[in-house]
């Protein structure tokens, strides 16, 4: 019977290769998905674009890295936000980063399927566009598009269902070859087909209003997520406070020189119109103009495109289950999404409740006249929301919980004094908040999807919270009480990083035994 009763905990699965390749994941698929809509906007400006958003990035992932090694749990930015803001902020910021999961599942299933569709031509003589058809009012919706993506996230359910060792064995195959094969890509296309006259003559003719440059760069915001997806795993991942930092650092710096080496040498290889004329394989159409290695390059690119962006899915699906099943543990949703299998220990309610929302949004996407597009749109509200107080809740955190061990800090550190002890002030995470506070006025100046879209979800999910929160009895703006400490030192004993756990049992000493001779004077 006490085995029965015992709670069950996620199972820590994820070794240091497959935290990486979950980063990855997400964020490797990033050119793949945003190039052409990215290019369709920015035009001769793309490398500037996506270079000024992976500052951003870069300023994100540090935060990340810090905030996820000093707590290894599941929630990511929803859970830092709680522990800086408390619950109302925390909820907030969970339900943005729920709409980007949600979208990542949809987003990528969908474009892992354009890249299959490549080959349609090849095998069948059909062009995937010639397959759409009118629905009454709806024009150009494309069934079998659309049912292709639908498959691949059922596919991807019953995976994450089977368990965290499975899904992240799927993210390091297919992982480890498409580094390389990419990595492929830009040398030969650098060594055989850039001219650097077509790139700087695209800059000099061809480039952008600023309200095109602001859209094509904010759609870049698509590479932030794959960080997130470290933080949400590290619950599950072996000895986080030592793999996250290596793991993070390694990843923000690949995915930077992988995404600007892509968008600068592709304007050195094609006119940027063609790019963005092919906006469901756009690193297919690039390889195939490589002279010496197109005829094989170009279908090659098609299998990287479709398997880097189905792990990405796969990962939005992990993102999504990890983040509701934390709420869940915090009194945000019902304790009903609390669940794991008694088999395969994974959270599997929240696994076919949120995949499912990522279904809807696919379905719903591809009765407008671009579901990439629209998918795009909807994706960068709920980003820049969520990343905007997870910078605030560092610096918060900085003041409030100064005791516990932070395996890794951002640079830019700044000593002040506080309350009688020197705190060190994130001067990055200020320059990072307002980076990210950019790309959102962006977003809500030229993205008229994500701006409606993006606030009516977090406004209909604080509907549901507020209903929860009163039927059982919790406040609805104010916080539950909790006791940090208790839970911090839970967390790293579980995390089995004991060094950290004496480290912060000294620091609380050390705290107490001052506070006692304070009090005795």
């Amino acid at each position: 019977m006490a085995a029965a009763a015992e709670k069950l905990e996620l199972r820590r699965d994820v070794t240091v290769w497959g935290s990486y390749m979950w980063g990855y994941a997400d964020v490797g698929a990033d050119i793949y998905a945003a190039l052409g809509l990215v290019m369709l906007w920015a035009k001769g400006a793309t490398p500037l674009a996506f270079a000024l958003a992976g500052l951003v990035y870069i300023m994100i992932g540090l935060a990340y890295t810090e905030l996820a090694a000093t707590y290894p749990v599941a929630g990511g930015g929803q859970y830092f936000t709680l522990r800086g803001l408390g619950d109302f902020w925390g909820f907030v910021a969970g339900s943005a980063l729920l709409l980007d999961y949600t979208i990542d599942i949809a987003l990528f299933a969908t474009a892992s399927a354009g890249y299959i569709n490549f080959f349609l031509p090849f095998i069948f003589g059909i062009d995937i566009n010639s397959l759409a058809i009118s629905i009454g009012p709806l024009h150009h919706v494309n069934l079998v598009w659309m049912a292709e993506a639908l498959l691949l996230v059922i596919f991807l359910i019953a995976l994450n269902i089977r368990g965290m060792r499975e899904s992240s064995l799927l993210n390091e195959v297919l992982g480890v070859i498409d580094i390389l094969t990419e990595s492929s890509i830009i040398i030969f296309g650098f060594l055989f087909a850039w001219r650097p006259e077509m790139l700087a003559h695209q800059w000099l003719t061809q480039f952008p209003t600023l309200k095109e440059f602001a859209y094509g760069s904010s759609l870049a915001i698509i590479s932030f997520v794959g960080l997130e997806s470290i933080s949400q795993a590290a619950q599950e991942t072996k000895r986080p406070a030592t793999i996250v930092p290596r793991t993070s650092v390694s990843l923000i710096f690949t995915v930077f020189i992988f995404a600007t080496a892509f968008s600068t040498m592709s304007l050195g290889v094609l006119p940027w119109q063609e790019i963005a004329e092919s906006v469901g394989d756009p690193i297919a159409t690039l390889a195939h103009a490589i002279p010496f290695i197109g005829f094989i390059a170009g279908p090659f690119a098609a299998v990287l495109g479709a398997t880097i962006l189905l792990i990405s899915a796969n990962s939005g699906v992990m993102s999504a289950s990890r983040l509701t099943f934390a709420m869940s543990q915090f009194h945000f949703i019902s304790e009903w999404f609390n669940a794991v299998h008694p088999r395969f220990r994974t959270p599997y309610r929240t696994i076919i409740i949120f995949s499912g929302i990522g279904i809807l949004q696919i379905i719903l996407s591809f009765l407008t006249p671009n579901a990439m597009d629209t998918l795009g749109n909807m994706y960068a509200f709920g980003a820049t929301t969520g990343y905007i107080l997870v910078f605030i809740a560092l610096i918060k955190l900085r003041f409030t919980d100064p005791y516990s061990p932070r395996p890794y800090k951002v640079p830019l550190n700044i000593k002040i004094n506080y309350r009688g002890r020197q705190v060190d002030f994130p001067g990055l995470a200020v320059l990072g908040t307002l980076g990210i506070s950019t790309i959102l006025f962006e977003v809500i100046l030229t993205h008229a999807i994500g701006r409606i879209a993006g606030p009516a979800w977090v406004l209909l999910c604080f509907l549901y919270y507020a209903y929860y929160r009163r039927s059982k009895g919790y406040p609805v703006l104010g916080s539950i009480p909790r006791n940090w400490e208790e839970e911090q030192l839970k967390v790293l004993e579980a995390a089995e990083e004991y060094d950290l756990l004496e480290q912060y049992k000294l620091a609380l000493a050390e705290r107490d035994r001052k506070e006692a001779v304070s009090h005795a004077q």
